[in-house]
């Protein structure tokens, strides 16, 4: 035998009847349908959430900002007035000497200080999946290196600026031997960081996969040649061959980042 239906029960029919038809109604003066809703929020960059999907933005700047460190370096290296092994004296009386150029090449050094970090984390992120540990050591080499990098490049800021001032040269050596620990210590950190590091990181990106395998050469090989050609044989055009290397295999990790789903650089919380 049926029972009747309970007022409670039909309240809630009721409720529930209205509630459908308001959507219904909603949906039918706007013109807008759940399906056209979430297909705007992906036309829009809109998360579930209503975040902004900036993951598009993130891969371009990341493929863009890879290669500019090292070349910038390469360009440095190139144009540089005085040899790494020369001494005090020549190398002050080589940037006095050459103002105009040895103020490109502290621009350059300030763009790659700005840079060379960024580019390191971006090949990281992507080498970590397939080789966490190699990738975690050569970033905590190059890193450190990298960070380094404004207190190497410190005396030559320096001598720059007393030889603009017209200070004697003799005096200007003289302050510029007159260096801090901290100065010798981030010059060693910054040596067998960036050396050894981007060997590691061109090992990691071979290992992962990511480009092909020349790139990865490239990079693994780029600072031992820069190494052979700043301490060894002086060689500016070897240098610039060096740093260019591994501004190459970034710009090859560049490449793969911006064919990369967004899914595949960052899924989607």
């Amino acid at each position: 035998m049926t029972q009747p239906a309970r007022p409670t029960d039909a309240a809630n029919q009721r409720s529930m009847a209205s509630k459908d038809t308001g959507r219904t109604d909603i949906q039918r003066s706007t013109g807008v349908t759940g399906t056209e809703r979430t297909d705007i929020g992906r036309s829009t960059g809109s998360t579930g959430t209503g975040r902004t999907d900036v993951r598009t933005a993130w891969r371009w700047t990341a493929a863009l900002v890879l290669p500019i460190g090292p070349a910038a370096v390469a360009l440095l290296r190139y144009l540089l007035p005085y040899n790494t092994t020369d001494d005090a004296p020549t190398i002050v009386d080589k940037i006095v000497g050459n103002l105009d150029r040895s103020s490109l090449v502290l621009w350059l050094a300030y763009v790659a200080i700005l840079t060379l970090v960024p580019g390191a984390y971006f090949v990281g992120r992507l080498t970590r999946r397939g080789t966490p540990w190699l990738t975690g050591i050569a970033l905590f080499l190059m890193i450190p290196g990298y960070l380094s990098l404004p207190w190497t490049a410190s005396s030559d800021v320096f001598t720059w600026s007393a030889g603009t001032a017209g200070l004697d040269p003799a005096m200007i050596t003289k302050a510029a031997e007159a260096t801090h620990g901290s100065t010798d210590v981030a010059g060693l950190v910054f040596v067998v960081g960036h050396v050894i590091g981007t060997v590691l990181l061109g090992i990691a990106i071979w290992r992962s996969r990511i480009v092909g395998r020349w790139a990865a050469l490239a990079v693994a090989v780029s600072q031992p040649v820069h190494f052979v050609a700043a301490v060894v044989v002086s060689s500016h055009l070897l240098d610039l061959i060096g740093w260019g290397l591994q501004a190459v295999g970034f710009a090859a990790v560049g490449w793969a980042i911006l064919r990369m789903r967004d899914d595949e650089w960052q899924p989607s919380s």
